[in-house]
């Protein structure tokens, strides 16, 4: 998962050839992030993503929700691509022990095949948003229809936060959208999708990129189901003992209006 800047350096580019070629590597990309490599996480699977947002993307599209920022001990999770009841009334239940508050960016379809369940999201008292109808990627869909099915998503979750799925948008996407939605990424990936990494890698991921007013990124979903039954638990646990709150993050009201 990625946000839709790279498609600006690397979209015409070989990802393999790219990231093992070492000057590129070891050279260009500190630049352009300002990150360290490690972070910088490409599987066998040609899965490509960051575990923590550079501020330099951060700072390029100040109209998108990386963060918010807060002097309080406050963490937001977020779950993508839900709700199903193999995993999402799961997910419910460990935040209840911890008395904690998240936001589900919910695909339409299994909002409309599992009614039930996205009922009982919201009657938890959880934030909910748009994560397209079908799980779209930007990148690979044409303009109007990816508005289409976006909008369709909408008029199931009615909320005016949206996430891209795989953070991925057209430059023209993103101007569209961003005059009706509240477009919100993330500063920490937690990884819990990558079939290449262990579940403490992924507990990891988390537990060291985390600070105050993070947007963290977990999935409700049986692809993930495995490392998420082992992170969320400890992740809970860890920043409750810290003394950090878990919220929900808030529509703006500029986008309500």
């Amino acid at each position: 998962m990625f946000t839709f800047f790279i498609f600006f350096i690397i979209k015409q580019i070989s990802l393999p050839d790219v990231i093992h070629n070492s000057t590129f590597s070891q050279q260009i990309l500190p630049l352009v992030f300002k990150q360290r490599i490690q972070h910088l996480k490409l599987t066998p699977n040609r899965i490509m993503y960051l575990v923590k947002t550079p501020q330099l993307i951060q700072n390029l599209f100040p109209n998108f929700t990386w963060r918010i920022p807060t002097e309080e001990k406050v963490i937001y999770l977020t779950f993508d691509d839900g709700p199903i009841p193999e995993v999402t009334p799961w997910v419910l239940d460990q935040l209840k022990k911890y008395q904690a508050k998240a936001t589900f960016f919910c695909v339409g379809e299994n909002v409309k095949k599992n009614a039930p369940v996205f009922d009982q999201v919201v009657n938890s008292g959880h934030t909910v948003g748009n994560h397209t109808f079908n799980h779209l990627n930007g990148w690979g869909t044409e303009n109007i229809p990816y508005f289409h099915n976006i909008r369709n998503c909408a008029h199931l979750v009615k909320s005016s936060l949206f996430r891209p799925p795989y953070g991925r948008m057209l430059p023209k996407q993103a101007q569209f959208l961003q005059r009706h939605y509240q477009i919100v990424m993330w500063d920490v990936l937690s990884g819990d999708f990558d079939p290449d990494i262990t579940k403490e890698k992924c507990l990891e991921n988390v537990i060291k990129n985390t600070k105050t007013g993070s947007i963290i990124v977990f999935h409700d979903s049986l692809k993930a189901k495995d490392k998420l039954e082992y992170v969320l638990p400890k992740v809970l646990e860890h920043f409750s003992k810290q003394g950090f709150r878990f919220e929900t993050l808030k529509e703006k009201e500029e986008v309500l209006n």
